[in-house]
């Protein structure tokens, strides 16, 4: 019991879930781009299950997947895309019959709010002056991919790729525009929203591959007895409104 605390504490820690965690706590992995609308979703089921404490672990998707995948104790895997939750469904590691797309997001193209350069459209990122655009790492991060999906079917990714700097999330993506770093950055929309005063959205992208975020149960002994009602929560009318508050529209 012992060896198997230390694993458990150290496996927390790696995710950055803080304090103390037992086996009486919900555990959930989710995209960054989720943190503000899931840390609000768990205080409220909290509210009406005080008897359940509900952690929360934030990472890029493909990094949560691979946490799911080599047996971190979570719950509930909620991705910001189809990609990362395949990876964890492959590997055997998901309830598949939970599996639903349950919001839906966009990809923008963000400035700093004092922009220089006077950036209106991705065309504009063609300019001499433009040095650093950041995005999402395509290779691990579901926004990266929906950005470079975007900007090959426009002819705008070659222009992107030549001055990119890539973040390991969505998060650190918006941090580097909102602090000046770069000249611009991809980031969802509901990332830019929570920064106005920072950041200014200045062109919407279309996507090929719609911007739907997975959510699943995960497949592992001892899940939570309480993980399905959280299931259920963040998809009932209550959790809507939650998710809307914060940006995300229905899938």
């Amino acid at each position: 019991m012992k060896l198997k605390k230390f694993i458990a504490t150290a496996v927390f820690a790696a995710m950055g879930w803080h304090g103390q965690a037992s086996a009486a706590d919900m555990l959930v992995g989710a995209a960054a781009s989720l943190t503000n609308a899931f840390a609000e979703l768990a205080t409220q089921f909290q509210q009406a299950h005080p008897e359940t404490k509900v952690l929360m672990s934030f990472a890029g998707s493909d990094a949560v997947a691979a946490q799911v995948i080599q047996g971190a104790p979570m719950d509930i895997f909620a991705s910001a895309d189809q990609k990362a939750m395949d990876k964890a469904v492959a590997a055997g590691s998901i309830q598949t019959d939970t599996r639903r797309d349950f919001v839906r997001n966009e990809v923008v193209l963000i400035v700093p709010a004092n922009d220089p350069n006077n950036i209106q459209s991705v065309a504009d990122l063609k300019a001499a002056g433009i040095k650093r655009i950041a995005l999402g790492n395509p290779a691990t991060v579901p926004v990266g991919r929906y950005t470079q999906g975007s900007l090959e079917q426009t002819g705008d990714w070659d222009t992107v790729k030549k001055s990119e700097v890539l973040g390991q999330n969505v998060r650190q993506v918006l941090d580097y525009v909102a602090r000046g770093e770069v000249d611009a950055g991809f980031v969802f929309a509901t990332d830019a929203a929570i920064m106005p005063d920072k950041v200014k959205v200045v062109a919407k992208l279309p996507s090929p591959t719609p911007v739907l975020y997975p959510i699943a149960l995960v497949k592992r002994d001892g899940l939570h007895p309480q993980a399905k009602d959280f299931l259920d929560f963040i998809g009932s009318e209550q959790g809507g409104a939650v998710l809307a508050k914060y940006g995300f529209s229905k899938p």
